[in-house]
């Protein structure tokens, strides 16, 4: 109960995540109501530290993730103030990143039961800080993307290492086209592994948080408890669609694969992929490519190579920030403006080694 004390007086109310200690479960609250919860370094490297201390506290078992408000578990990173940093000059964009993947990472590697309440949006760094844990669990207010291809960047945090392994070519046209699914997708696609409506979660939270004893086993016996069917999931409706056309090696031919379907989803999905950075699309599809065969840590290592490339060289995610984000008015000039005049020496440049700024894990 003094160690319980200790740990509340330790966080003020204005700080960007809590921690907090309750039965024999370290609770994590993302506290950015107001910015979707984007992540910031500061976050990242919070909640890595707390989670080293947790993993070796006998007096945790396990460890529930979830964000303030009732908007969004995690909109992703704060790629404002990134952009910002990078067309700057200053270091901040390294450090949010270099933090952000070391987080991931021991996310990945966390010994104990690790629970993610997946309420509202969750995107981009959002993905990260949950679906490498063992539950992640949605409600019906979940709105899950990928939408990096449309800003400029890649889908990272582990998507190299997680998108590949999704079923069929589902990880490829969540990638290529940052489409937004819902509880039934989530969980269909293994994104979620469980779903629990909203009305229950604080049922949900008080059972977790008074249980005597929670390793993996109990975990999952009380999440089966509460777990209430989504129903059919709408993607499945074009799964066999989208493992024919997405099956292809380049994006070229996935878009020709696509010219030839007279569906109008094929024609709009085509239509969807055309508007994304013709650079992020080739990038994204080496990324794939590679990640299929690297363990989580070997794609983050790679993930990094790939953004600081992006930062350092590249024009699309200033571009995609000021279209999507600042001026709003969703009509990014790229450059190169089409896919075919990004190079292939282009795309393998993002992969280079980076020497002393390497991402490190010790």
């Amino acid at each position: 109960m003094d160690k319980e004390r200790k740990d509340a007086a330790q966080v003020r109310p204005d700080d960007e995540v809590l921690f907090a200690r309750a039965g024999r479960v370290g609770v994590i609250t993302l506290n950015r109501p107001k910015a979707l919860n984007a992540l910031t370094t500061a976050m990242c490297i919070a909640i890595k530290r707390q989670l080293d201390h947790w993993a070796a506290d006998p007096d945790v078992d396990a460890v529930l993730i979830e964000g303030a408000g009732d908007r969004a578990f995690c909109a992703g990173g704060d790629v404002v103030r990134v952009a910002r940093s990078g067309r700057a000059g200053t270091d901040e964009w390294y450090q949010f990143f270099f933090n952000e993947y070391r987080m991931n990472s021991t996310i990945g590697h966390f010994p104990k039961p690790y629970i993610a309440i997946l309420d509202g949006i969750t995107m981009g760094g959002g993905f990260g800080v949950s679906v490498h844990g063992r539950f992640r669990v949605a409600t019906e207010r979940l709105l899950f993307a990928m939408p990096e291809t449309g800003l400029g960047l890649i889908p990272d945090v582990g998507g190299g290492h997680v998108l590949p392994r999704l079923p069929g070519e589902t990880g490829r046209y969540l990638a290529f086209t940052g489409y937004r699914a819902k509880a039934a997708d989530s969980f269909a696609l293994g994104v979620a592994t469980h779903v629990v409506p909203s009305s229950r979660v604080g049922e949900l939270r008080a059972v977790l948080l008074g249980a005597p004893r929670l390793d993996e086993e109990a975990v999952a016996d009380l999440l089966a408890r509460f777990h209430e069917d989504p129903g059919a999931p709408p993607l499945w409706e074009r799964r066999d669609r989208i493992d024919r056309h997405f099956a292809g090696p380049r994006v070229e031919t996935v878009l020709d694969s696509l010219a030839g379907d007279d569906d109008p989803w094929a024609e709009a999905t085509r239509a969807e992929m055309l508007k994304k950075s013709p650079t992020s699309m080739k990038v994204t599809a080496e990324q794939l490519r590679r990640g299929a065969q690297l363990d989580l840590d070997e794609d983050l290592k790679m993930e990094f190579r790939i953004v600081n490339r992006i930062i350092t060289h590249g024009h699309d995610f200033y571009e995609g920030v000021r279209a999507i984000l600042i001026d709003k008015d969703h009509n990014p000039r790229w450059n190169p403006a089409r896919l075919e005049d990004v190079s292939e020496e282009e795309v393998a440049a993002h992969f280079a080694p980076l020497g002393e700024r390497e991402l490190r894990f010790d």
